[in-house]
Formats: structure tokens, C-alpha cells, sequence
């Protein structure tokens, strides 16, 4: 960035694993920001093109900047153009960055030298990092269910081994005596961090979480060790597929319940395969609706249900379809499991027709970060 602003805007980058909620969180904090009269910015990150996240932040109304092709470690001078847009549109006050999901080691390869190249202008809070509270009990073994591949748990601990603070999301999910025995895992396994709880879509707790991001900063100390081989062998398990398309019918349809519908074709076929989905994300935006409209839905887990995050009021006759979908699953089982959903969609008695009109299938290349820093900058 080439002009020091007259104050630091503050950093504030949400991490987690995919599927935990960082995209509801984010939403929630930048509304909160903007409410207290604050100018916000948002940085959204994938490997691919194409995001759900950024379609769906941009659709209630945040300025956001989208970085594809990597992490943020790997695409750090990315991430600074992206800040500079974004100053140069809105001045932002608050920067709030969320990382992809599959994505560790990002104190040393992002934090830290933002501290140290940009320490004029950035404020670095600290990092928390984002759980869904099923996942987490199954990969610290204290319930069983389908997990990921040893490599791919490992990135899954190295993001919570770095994280300031650990937050518990989706306590819903819970009883209060699970809940407090994940605690006490948590507390044992990564004791550095703090805890705490909410549930970002119900608003719980995060008056607390959000304080701290806003006054607080990042602690400073050496970072942790981080195998990039088993790192690298990590992300080449997982198969990532976006794609966008097109889907008209010759009568309106109820597209909240086509979305619903084309999850579970997807979630039942990569049951047969045996395959984990991490996440599942797709918006449907209508031609006919204004600008931000669109139907949302999710799914984290093969063995959850799809959910609706965002409805729409009205039937539509067409529109674009997003689809982000990663699982441990070769990119090509993929792309011909949401072929072969969209089919079934087609051939349901909807009356809709479904082209692909962009896609983009394939796993994370070997991570290869621009800076790392093992030690903090000396604060000034």
C-alpha cells in the first residue's frame, strides 16, 4: 500500500475449518461495526473462483474484495491490493478477512508480516479461529462419526494449535454436558488459547467474542512448527469444484425448495462414495428479483441436513446457480456427482432446465507462502 493512513484501520481475520460458520460470523460482526458508525471492508479467499461467500456478503450490502487461486499466505501481496482497493472505495476502518478453510500456519505467514511490512497501518486483533462443535467432538475422539483422513485432521489441528482464541460456534448443537466436556478438551489440548462460545446465526455470545476483536490485540510469541509436507498431502485429499449455471424453467418454481432438493441429491450421492463432504455452499440469485436477492443453503457434515440460511420470498422463473462444494473426493467424482444431482433436478417433474455456464474442479496445489515469519515484528 503506498500512502500510510492518518490512523491504523484495524485487521481482523475470522480462521476456522471449513464449514463452521465463518461467513454468518463475519456477516454478523461487519453489521455490527457498521451499525457503531464504522467504515468496514471485507476480504473473502478461496482456492477457486466463484465464491458463494462473497455473493452472499455482497448481497447484504458489504463492500467486499474477493482473492482466488490460494490461501492468503500464498497470495500475500493479493491480500494487500485488496486492502488498497477497498481503502481507496471506502477508507474501511475495520478490515475482516476470513481465510480459506483448509488453510493453516496463517499467524506466520499473514499476521506477522502485515505487522512487519504494514505496521504503519495495520492493528492486528486477535486471530480466533472458528469451530463446528460436532467436527471438533469427533476429531479430539470424543464422539465417533465420519471424520476426515489423518493429514487432513492435522491441518484441522495446527489451525486451532495458532488461534488467540478458540470459538465454539453452533452450541445448539449440544447438550450443556457435551458442550462443557469439549470445553475441558479444548482447554487441555490448546491451552493458549482462549475459549469461548456462541452461535453466530442466533446471535449468542458474540457481543463478548466481537469486544475483543475490537479493543483487543495479537499475542506475540514464537510460532508453532508446521510440517509442510504433511500440510501439502493434506489439501491434495481434499477435491474442490465450483461452478456457476444457469436455470430456467418455463413456470416459476419455488427455488427455495429446488436448492433443498439439489443438496440432498448431492449430500446421497457422496454417501454411496464414502466421501466427507467439508462443505457444501450454493446461492440461487433470480433474474427477476432486485439486486441482493438470492436463496442460500449449507451443508457441513454427510451426516447433517441441509439448511436454508437465506429464503426468498417469491417464485422465480430463472436464474444463476453457485455452486462451492469441497469433500475428500477426487475433483472428478465431484464434478459428475453435482452433474448427475443437476439431472435428477431436471428430471424431477420441475420443468427446469440447468446449463453450466463455468466450472472449475480440482485439489489445492502445495502451499508456498510469500513471507514467514517465525518471530513477531518488535512492537513499536
Amino acid at each position: 500500500m503506498s500512502t500510510p493512513s492518518p490512523h491504523k484501520a484495524r485487521y481482523i481475520m475470522i480462521g476456522g475449518f471449513l464449514g463452521a460458520g465463518k461467513t454468518t460470523a463475519v456477516a454478523r460482526l461487519a453489521q455490527r461495526l457498521t451499525d457503531r458508525g464504522q467504515k468496514v471492508g471485507l476480504i473473502t479467499n478461496d482456492q477457486g473462483r466463484e465464491l458463494v461467500d462473497t455473493r452472499m456478503l455482497r448481497a447484504k450490502g458489504f463492500t467486499t474484495e474477493e482473492i482466488p487461486g490460494g490461501c492468503f499466505c500464498c497470495r500475500f501481496n493479493s491480500l494487500v491490493d485488496a486492502a488498497e482497493k477497498l481503502t481507496a472505495a471506502t477508507q474501511p476502518d475495520v478490515f475482516i478477512a476470513e481465510p480459506v478453510g483448509s488453510c493453516t500456519d496463517l499467524v506466520a505467514t499473514v499476521t506477522y508480516p502485515l505487522r512487519r511490512i504494514y505496521g504503519d497501518q495495520f492493528l492486528i486483533a486477535p486471530v480466533s479461529v472458528l469451530v463446528d462443535p460436532v467436527r471438533a467432538a469427533r476429531v479430539l475422539g470424543l464422539t465417533k462419526g465420519a471424520s476426515f483422513s489423518e493429514k487432513v485432521v492435522y491441518i484441522y489441528r495446527k489451525q486451532l494449535e495458532e488461534a488467540d482464541i478458540i470459538v465454539i460456534n453452533k452450541t445448539d448443537l449440544l447438550s450443556p454436558a457435551q458442550l462443557e466436556e469439549l470445553r475441558a478438551a479444548f482447554a487441555k489440548e490448546f491451552p493458549k488459547a482462549e475459549l469461548l462460545t456462541v452461535s453466530a446465526r442466533d446471535g449468542q455470545g458474540l457481543d463478548e467474542w466481537f469486544s475483543k476483536l475490537e479493543t483487543g490485540e495479537q499475542t506475540q510469541a514464537a510460532t508453532m512448527k508446521v510440517d509442510y509436507d504433511i500440510y501439502a498431502d493434506g489439501e491434495a485429499l481434499l477435491g474442490w469444484y465450483n461452478s456457476t449455471a444457469t436455470l430456467t424453467a418455463a413456470a416459476p418454481f419455488d427455488a427455495d425448495a429446488v436448492l433443498t432438493k439439489l443438496a440432498h441429491e448431492i449430500q446421497n450421492r457422496l454417501r454411496e462414495q464414502n466421501a466427507e463432504v467439508a462443505h457444501l455452499k450454493m446461492t440461487f440469485s433470480p433474474n427477476e428479483s432486485l439486486a441482493g436477492e438470492i436463496a442460500a443453503v449449507n451443508l457441513v457434515r454427510n451426516d447433517f441436513v441441509p439448511e436454508l440460511s437465506i429464503k426468498l420470498q417469491d417464485h422465480s422463473a430463472g436464474g444463476q446457480l453457485i455452486i462451492n462444494l469441497r469433500a475428500e473426493n477426487a475433483p472428478d467424482a465431484l464434478a459428475e456427482t453435482v452433474r448427475a444431482s443437476l439431472a435428477a433436478i431436471e428430471g424431477a417433474g420441475t420443468g427446469i432446465t440447468a446449463k453450466i455456464e463455468h466450472i472449475e474442479h480440482f485439489r489445492p496445489g502445495r502451499p508456498t507462502p510469500t513471507h514467514r515469519d517465525e518471530q513477531p515484528a518488535a512492537k513499536e
